[in-house]
């Protein structure tokens, strides 16, 4: 993946908090870089950070310092932004596909990106209930992908159109990570804030942001 801006200054969350990975691929075992302390890891000689990690506990005690919660970025960056809980496991993962081409290319990069650590995955793609039939065939192909890179997947239908609905989703049925697009981030800071360490709170469920 290509990435545009290269430093952490298109973000309003402190830098201190924001580490960066590089590379074309998360090798095997990155969930234990997390686990180790986030040292900067570097597998390719390029200077251009190809993610964005942030403890997401981290992230929501710094939107509960603020009146009100706010994007990650103070402008969407195109380098891809991971938010881990307690964990980061890949167990079950929840696309967000929402019939565009950028959806489709946003899931297309994330399964090349973490081939390494989701072949033993379950995950669930959920789609508009109705798809332009120009779309179908993206939307099939983005299907087939999923199967091709992890161990189980299913593909629901449902008219969600705010990533409250995702969210919910998830938590009900315990996913570990939910895929979708940078443009929810800052209704992602309002359900985050809102609902942490409430009675919904499950802290196993970590996000994906990509443009």
């Amino acid at each position: 993946m290509q990435a545009k801006v290269l430093h952490a200054d298109h973000f309003a969350v402190p830098e201190e908090i924001l580490h960066s990975f590089h590379g074309e691929q998360v090798p095997v075992g990155f969930e234990t870089w997390l686990e180790d302390g986030l040292e900067e890891i570097s597998l390719v000689n390029d200077d251009q950070p190809t993610l964005f990690v942030a403890h997401l506990p981290a992230v929501l005690d710094w939107l509960h310092g603020l009146d009100t919660p706010k994007a990650l970025e103070k402008e969407p960056c195109d380098i891809p932004v991971l938010l881990y809980d307690k964990e980061l496991v890949f167990d079950r993962l929840l696309f967000h596909y929402d019939g565009t081409p950028s959806s489709a290319r946003l899931i297309n990069n994330f399964l090349k990106f973490f081939s390494n650590v989701i072949t033993n995955s379950k995950a669930t793609i959920i789609s508009p209930s109705f798809i332009p039939k120009s779309k179908m065939k993206e939307e099939q192909e983005i299907i087939q992908h999923v199967v091709e890179h992890t161990a189980e997947a299913s593909f629901i239908k449902f008219n969600f159109c705010r990533i409250g609905d995702f969210w919910s989703y998830a938590v009900k049925h315990e996913c570990t990570l939910l895929v979708t697009t940078k443009n929810y981030q800052t209704d992602l800071a309002k359900v985050l804030f809102h609902f942490y360490r409430g009675g919904m709170w499950y802290d196993r469920l970590s996000f994906y942001l990509a443009p």
